[in-house]
């Protein structure tokens, strides 16, 4: 790696541990006001934040989590440093949000412990998917279509495990119509009222038995990126960030991260591993049709997709429409 030692703030043991600097995103060193120097174009780029006295592990944590902005004010001055080493930067925050942990990192820390060296291009080939592969499949009745089969896929670079779900029988001639649903524990398996992802599975599974009904085909893709690509943790973070009035979006960079952080190339090698290259994708965001058509798939049709609304989630909604893009019928 040809950037300095770098320590998680929020997973660090290493509890005497102190450095000069911290390593945050653009959005985060804007709420905390530590980022005067520059404009925080690009919510989740790195920012190098120096201190006038170094910051213990504590100090880091309290820079990371937006619950303790109020209980640690953080101690100034502080200014922006230039950052040589753009790009093992960048890679680190990307590999926080990964973990599901927070963009923060201590710079050259006193006794971090044995570190692991990375590069950059480490991250580039996990993003774009090299290694995913299908290990197994078996058939599965679900309640929308009692002919479903489910197909397993792994990387060998990456712990999660993606699946795809067939209804109906392919036909070379016609083009499955398709879901690209990201994991959502709480509102996939818990019901939670906050989003709309239950009601949109479960609108999509049985669209896609309708489609088998008719002579078509459905290809649901369930993605194991929640919270968009931030993690469970960090979106329940967000979560009680929405709670104080916050919209989505905000409570995503309050906490660092990118308010849109999924990963659309493994969805591409998912469908490419099934033999799918046509496809009519069921989607209320004009970015999926971009991402998948920009990976070589041709997407014939935009489906438009019921979004499961009610009082509890109109805020949710109408965040996705005003400031995400979505067409929402």
């Amino acid at each position: 790696m040809g950037g300095p030692t770098l320590l998680p703030a929020e997973t660090a043991i290493a509890n005497e541990a102190q450095a000069d600097r911290l390593l945050i995103s653009a959005a985060r060193a804007v709420t905390l006001k530590l980022a005067n120097q520059r404009e925080a174009a690009t919510p989740d780029a790195p920012v190098l934040i120096h201190g006038a006295d170094p910051f213990t592990l504590a100090d880091a944590r309290a820079a990371a989590d937006p619950a303790l902005d109020l209980a640690n004010p953080l101690k100034g001055p502080f200014r922006a440093d230039r950052l040589d080493w753009q790009a093992e930067a960048q890679a680190a925050l990307e590999l926080a949000r990964i973990a599901g942990i927070l963009p923060a990192f201590m710079v050259d820390p006193d006794n971090p412990g044995e570190a692991q060296p990375i590069e950059a291009g480490d991250l580039a080939a996990l993003q774009l998917g090299h290694g995913l592969r299908i290990v197994t499949r078996a058939r599965l009745p679900v309640a929308a279509a009692l002919d479903a089969e489910i197909v397993a896929f792994r990387s060998t670079d990456d712990l999660r495990e993606h699946v795809a779900l067939v209804i109906g029988e392919r036909r070379a001639d016609r083009p499955p119509l398709v879901r690209l649903h990201s994991e959502c524990l709480t509102g996939d398996v818990l019901g939670s009222l906050k989003c709309d992802c239950g009601p949109q599975l479960d609108g999509a599974l049985a669209q896609m038995a309708q489609e088998a009904e008719s002579g078509g085909w459905g290809v649901l893709l369930y993605l194991r990126q929640e919270g968009r690509g931030i993690g469970l943790v960090n979106k329940l973070r967000a979560y009680r960030l929405q709670d104080q009035g916050h919209d989505t979006v905000d409570a995503n960079q309050r906490l660092g991260l990118p308010d849109e952080a999924r990963d659309f190339h493994t969805a591409a090698r998912m469908l490419a591993l099934l033999d799918i290259a046509d496809l009519r994708l069921l989607t209320n965001n004009p970015r999926k049709v971009a991402a998948l058509e920009a990976q070589g798939l041709s997407v014939t049709e935009r489906v438009p997709h019921a979004p499961g609304a009610n009082p509890q989630n109109a805020r949710y909604l109408a965040t996705k429409r005003d400031r995400s893009g979505h067409l929402l019928p």
